[in-house]
């Protein structure tokens, strides 16, 4: 590997023959060194690969101004959120990076940002949000610094956004959604939810990407007609909730809901009234 670009003395662009560019860091591993030289392999301790990553090109920039201990430190975060939910766009760690690295700068001058959706975030996310608590636990431990609770759910989008397919801004703008769908369905039943329920996880799994297709105007298509029908028929309640919703969102979202997205609404809305019954 040959340095194609020093960035600072921790970071270098690299790269080998005619494959692509990586960004390599390591404590020291630009020491002394020039481009065109050969970089120490036993000093790399993250490597970011371009694979036409659009993002790369930003990356560059702002790596030059986020201190190496912080960037590992957003590496081992990454790292313990792919252990605990699965798969996550590579996007993550350049976008988990400069959230951290704002925070910190944030809390350094006294300027820490008040979290509107901390509660929703919270009870809509809880996986996703016990696992930006641990990544607090990590940045105190790893660089002595205690963040704020809201910033564990600042950082709990970053997660659900890494999930989905989709930016911050919509990831909000969904999480707005499925409380408003979330209360819709209560008041309109009269129900408390049961948030250990695996009824009301699946709900809200089901409402995560509803509500993403509803902002984006995306349709699923099924051959479920028949049982469309029968679930009407047989779940009344359920599917006047349902369409309630749907109306909701016709008037607020101009999103006109098909039967098929009715027909899910309806059998995850009839499970949790269910459960409500028996509750009470």
């Amino acid at each position: 590997m040959k340095i194609v670009k020093i960035l600072n003395n921790n970071v270098v662009v690299v790269q080998q023959g005619s494959q692509d560019e990586q960004i390599i860091m390591g404590r020291g591993i630009a020491f002394q060194k020039r481009c065109g030289d050969s970089i120490d392999h036993s000093k790399i301790e993250k490597v970011f690969a371009r694979q036409n990553n659009p993002l790369f090109d930003h990356f560059i920039e702002l790596i030059k101004q986020i201190p190496l201990n912080v960037l590992l430190t957003c590496d081992r975060i990454v790292a313990y959120a792919r252990e605990q939910l699965g798969p996550l766009q590579e996007s993550l760690f350049i976008s988990l990076a400069d959230h951290c690295f704002g925070a910190l700068e944030r809390k350094r001058k006294g300027q820490e940002l008040h979290n509107r959706l901390l509660w929703e975030t919270q009870h809509l996310y809880p996986k996703e949000y016990q696992v930006a608590v641990t990544a607090l636990q990590i940045i105190e431990r790893r660089l002595g610094i205690l963040l704020k609770e809201d910033e564990a759910g600042f950082i709990t989008l970053h997660f659900v956004t890494a999930q989905l397919q989709g930016d911050m801004r919509e990831i909000t703008q969904v999480t707005r959604l499925m409380q408003e769908i979330l209360n819709l369905v209560k008041y309109h039943l009269s129900i408390d939810y049961d948030d250990k329920s695996f009824s009301y996880h699946r709900f809200v799994t089901h409402l995560k990407f509803f509500a993403q297709r509803c902002l984006n105007h995306t349709d699923v298509s099924s051959d479920e007609g028949e049982l469309t029908e029968t679930i009407q028929k047989q779940y009344p309640v359920a599917w006047a909730a349902a369409e309630l919703v749907g109306k909701h969102l016709f008037q607020h979202y101009q999103h006109q809901i098909q039967p098929e997205e009715l027909l899910f609404l309806s059998l995850h809305i009839e499970k949790l009234r269910k459960e409500a019954q028996r509750i009470q």
